[in-house]
C-alpha cells in the first residue's frame, strides 16, 4: 500500500459512514407515518446529500492521487 492509498482511507471511511447514515435515515423517515410530500422531500434531501458526499470524495481523491496531500495549500 504506498502513501497516497494510506491518505484515502479516512476519506473514504468518513464518507461512508455519512452515506449510510443519510440514506439510513432516508429511508427509515419515507417508511414512517408522515405525510405524503414530507416523505419524499425528506427522501430527496437525504438522496441529494448523499450524492453531493459522494461527489466531492471522488474530487478529494483526484487531489490525492496528484500529490495534493493538504487542501489548505489551495488558500
Amino acid at each position: 500500500m504506498n502513501l497516497h492509498s494510506k491518505k484515502m482511507i479516512a476519506p473514504i471511511i468518513i464518507v461512508g459512514l455519512l452515506v449510510t447514515y443519510y440514506l439510513g435515515m432516508g429511508v427509515f423517515l419515507f417508511f414512517f407515518d408522515l405525510p405524503g410530500i414530507i416523505r419524499v422531500v425528506v427522501f430527496v434531501l437525504s438522496l441529494a446529500i448523499t450524492l453531493v458526499l459522494l461527489y466531492v470524495l471522488g474530487e478529494r481523491i483526484k487531489e490525492i492521487r496528484k500529490g495534493e496531500e493538504d487542501d489548505l495549500s489551495q488558500y
